[in-house]
């Protein structure tokens, strides 16, 4: 056997025992949340058509995805992103629908970035869309959503990250930046590099008002004081209609009584164009990187033959679980099984008996005891397995109860067990 096979590709790895457990648990705990306020379930397919992702739609770029073709030659990908797909969904199966629309998902994601080193290229996400509905209240809702779901998962110290992709937007059509520039911009601005966006508008033939913010945005970060300081910055209509949004999105969260886990970034941009209003990222302690994140889309449903105003959420669970074990907060499974061992002679025994169990709800695993092996190494063998106990039949009227935790043993009668 060639060992290359036993391991994965690069950006791609295997979850088992107790993680996987804890990671189905953890996506338990945050669908039902959701269920909670309301969404309804979709599955879209794994791979769709490249047009599906194209840059017209203003997701990940076509170097990033993993494309192939069918029999029929036609492009096809592994999905990037799942809100494109949920917009086609909507367009296809709710045209007409136009009071809201909530839908919720479960699904992983595929990017092929040599710059993800050691980061993984296959994630799962567990994420929210809101159709129909442009309110500022769909805005604090989802956002209140994206809150109730980290404070499920056990977190109790994070920050949610608040941007406005209008605002930004407003600056570059006063500023006249080409589509080129603009992308330009957003790099230097995105990486923190005051020197490139200095040297980028110093050769555009625009006010010293508008440099001055484009050189503060940086700075335009932090609590609901930072959006009035704004406000002094600027004359323009979209910018300042933008800050006013997040101004109206701020009351309606306090109303919630979320408001500490809120802070605004009037620099943040998303490396997804197709976002038009609020934009959003979650932080927590353990990981740099976001554990959630969405915004506003109000023209991508529009783009598949449906117009409806739209926001969206995702929770990033493999980097959430990774934030939740370096803060050693435990996910809690709900249910662990049992391990009944039985003699050759007592099989018939321990079958009825685990019928019996697992009508009662209970996991049950059944195994004939080897003569070779003692029962050590069945202790030994559920702690490996995160099996909570064993029940170990001796006799025929006598069950040993033996803690895979302790090694504790207790005697019960079988019949104790049947009452």
């Amino acid at each position: 056997m060639n060992e290359k096979l036993l391991h994965t590709p690069e950006g791609v790895r295997d979850i088992y025992n107790s993680e996987c457990e804890k990671k189905l648990q953890l996506q338990n705990n945050l669908h039902h949340v959701m269920k909670l306020h309301g969404f309804s379930d979709i599955q879209t397919p794994s791979f769709e058509f490249f047009d599906i992702f194209s840059k017209e739609r203003g997701t990940v770029a076509s170097k990033d995805m993993y494309k192939f073709f069918d029999r029929e030659g036609n492009t096809l990908v592994l999905r990037p992103d799942i809100t494109p797909s949920i917009a086609r969904c909507a367009a296809k199966y709710y045209k007409d629908e136009e009071l809201p629309i909530r839908l919720c998902y479960v699904g992983s994601t595929f990017i092929n970035n040599s710059s993800y080193q050691g980061k993984l290229k296959e994630s799962t996400q567990l994420g929210a869309e809101l159709m129909n509905d442009g309110s500022t209240d769909a805005d604090a809702g989802m956002l209140a959503l994206t809150i109730e779901c980290l404070l499920q998962a056990g977190l109790e110290e994070f920050q949610v990250e608040i941007g406005e992709a209008d605002f930004f937007r407003g600056l570059v059509e006063e500023a006249g930046f080409d589509e080129e520039e603009e992308t330009q911009l957003r790099i230097l601005i995105e990486n923190k590099n005051m020197f490139g966006v200095e040297e980028l508008i110093s050769n555009k033939d625009i006010s010293n008002e508008l440099k001055t913010v484009f050189l503060t945005l940086p700075e335009l970060f932090g609590s609901p004081d930072k959006l009035t300081y704004a406000k002094t910055l600027t004359k323009n209509e979209r910018a300042i209609n933008a800050i006013e949004r997040l101004e109206q999105l701020y009351h309606i969260l306090s109303i919630y009584g979320l408001e500490k886990y809120i802070t605004f970034d009037l620099g943040m941009l998303s490396k997804y164009n197709y976002y038009t209003g609020i934009i959003f990222r979650a932080y927590t302690y353990g990981t740099g990187d976001t554990i959630a994140n969405g915004g506003r889309y109000d023209n991508l449903v529009g783009q598949f033959g449906k117009q409806a105003e739209a926001i969206g959420l995702a929770i990033l669970v493999d980097q959430l679980m990774l934030a939740l074990s370096r803060q050693k907060i435990e996910i809690i499974s709900e249910d662990k099984n049992t391990l009944i061992l039985y003699e050759n002679t007592l099989r018939e025994q321990a079958i009825v008996l685990a019928t019996h169990f697992r009508s009662q709800g209970m996991n049950i695993e059944l195994l004939n005891k080897s003569d070779d092996l003692i029962v050590e190494k069945y202790i030994e063998y559920a702690k490996r397995m995160n099996i909570g106990g064993i029940l170990y039949f001796e006799t025929k009227d006598v069950i040993k109860v033996i803690s895979s935790d302790s090694g504790e043993v207790q005697e019960a009668r079988t019949c104790d067990f049947m009452a």
